[in-house]
């Protein structure tokens, strides 16, 4: 089981992952009998460090929002292990569990349907102090408005409904919640991919400054290559529920070995009329993780695809960029 490493090996991460798997019964027939499991997540190692950013890349349907509901536990994993400041969380209860979801918080992808169109913004930014217990309505309304003083919003915001805010106003209500009782981790699940190109920037800004403030560590799951560039310090590309590649930002960019990886790059677009694009088109759609190709789970869409990758599966390599695919693999047959 290969890890990605860490950019300093001397720091202790403060989230370790290892062959997470999560996979979903799949009922079937008369009887609604589990007969297959789709495998969402099948066998995910990784690490954060403190204070870093590790971008999640991949098209829809890899895996990497299941992959975040599982590290945050809104999902209880099928085996593995998720390893939060040297304790495993993997399997905790409610209970035990209560003291690690102050410190593991998530932006969500839509913050319209994330936050309660019944309540304030105030109700919203109050509710995680009432869950867990923390200060009394005074201190409790003091820090709502320095939350949303730390977003950019107005401070009369707190008596507005979700529904009056534009949807970059939201993504920042999201924010301000997510950041409301000093978490370590906050899982970003594509966080700007429903908001216009003139607000991505904005809020990427905003959390790049939180980060710098809070020393926050962020997994920062997208399917946009360029959004990822700009905030991560890590990268890693999954397919079909595993990682395939990953390494230093720049790195992946310049290098990048996986024909998976190539083929994200070679589609962000180059803001220049006169360049000349050398697209790497995949054929076919993304197979289905509950009957999975069999050897390699790319080598039904891969252009460089061999014979012997139809029967034997890669593993992510032990380097300083890791790649799973046997035209890296010097023992393949």
């Amino acid at each position: 089981m290969s890890v990605i490493p860490l950019q300093n090996k001397k720091v202790e991460p403060l989230l370790s992952v290892r062959d997470l798997k999560m996979h979903f019964p799949v009922k079937e027939g008369i009887f609604m009998r589990t007969g297959k499991f789709n495998k969402a997540v099948d066998g995910v190692s990784f690490d954060i460090a403190p204070g870093e950013t590790l971008g999640l890349v991949g098209e829809s349907g890899c895996g990497k929002s299941t992959l975040g509901r599982c590290i945050a536990r809104l999902y209880q994993p099928t085996a593995g292990e998720i390893s939060f400041e040297g304790q495993d969380i993997a399997k905790l209860g409610r209970k035990p569990l209560m003291p690690f979801r102050r410190d593991i918080q998530m932006i969500f992808q839509d913050p319209m349907e994330s936050l309660n169109s019944r309540h304030t913004v105030g109700q919203i930014l109050e509710e995680p102090f009432q869950v867990h217990n923390i200060g009394n309505r005074e201190s409790r309304q003091k820090r709502v408005k320095e939350l949303l003083d730390l977003v950019g919003l107005p401070a009369r915001s707190v008596t507005r409904y979700p529904f009056e805010f534009s949807g970059g106003q939201r993504q920042r209500i999201g924010i301000a919640r997510s950041i409301a009782l000093n978490p370590k981790l906050i899982i970003c699940d594509e966080p700007v991919s429903a908001l216009d190109v003139s607000i991505q920037s904005q809020i990427l800004n905003l959390l790049i400054d939180l980060q710098k403030e809070f020393n926050l560590s962020y997994l920062f799951i997208a399917h946009d290559l360029a959004v990822v560039k700009h905030i991560s310090d890590r990268i890693a590309i999954m397919y079909l529920g595993k990682i395939v590649e990953s390494g230093v930002g720049e790195s992946i960019y310049r290098t990048a070995r996986h024909p998976y990886t190539q083929s994200l790059i070679s589609a962000i677009p180059v803001p220049d009329p006169h360049h000349v694009a050398h697209r790497q088109i995949l054929v076919g759609d993304v197979p289905s993780p509950i009957n999975p190709p069999s050897g390699c789970n790319f080598h039904t869409r891969c252009p460089q695809a061999m014979e012997v990758c139809k029967q034997v599966v890669p593993h992510l390599s032990d380097e300083a960029q890791p790649v799973s695919c046997l035209l890296y693999d010097a023992s393949k047959p």
